[in-house]
């Protein structure tokens, strides 16, 4: 059975910053692309950024040069450093996997879904 269980989630001021992480059980992590996704309320869920089971990274252009996207594959989680955060980036977090990913930010490519952890910052 896979699980993602994301944690780190939390109220911040703008130019803060939180690390996210997502642990991940019930399938060979090491085969999977992992994503970051948010979701505002009345928004769709954009992706956020992304890796390949090779360590290839993608970025919503909106969030390079602030977040980071890394992986620990021998603890089979995933991690999202962001900093200098703005009250845009106010949103439920999610992380995901996929077996086979073509748009890394792509919501729809992703099989498996945590339950998300709130960000919320403050201006």
């Amino acid at each position: 059975q896979v699980q993602l269980a994301e944690s780190g989630g939390g109220s911040v001021q703008s130019g803060g910053s939180l690390r996210l992480s997502c642990a991940a059980s019930g399938y060979t992590y090491s085969s999977y692309c992992m994503g970051w996704f948010r979701q505002a309320p009345g928004e769709e869920r954009e992706g956020v950024a992304a890796i390949t089971s090779d360590g290839t990274t993608s970025y919503a252009d909106s969030v390079k040069g602030r977040f980071t996207i890394s992986q620990d594959n021998a603890k089979n989680t995933l991690y999202l450093q962001m900093n200098s955060l703005k009250p845009e980036d106010t949103a439920m977090y999610y992380c995901a996997a996929g077996r086979w990913v073509g748009l890394l930010l792509g919501a729809y490519e992703y099989n498996y879904w945590g339950q998300g952890t709130q960000v919320t910052v403050s201006s």
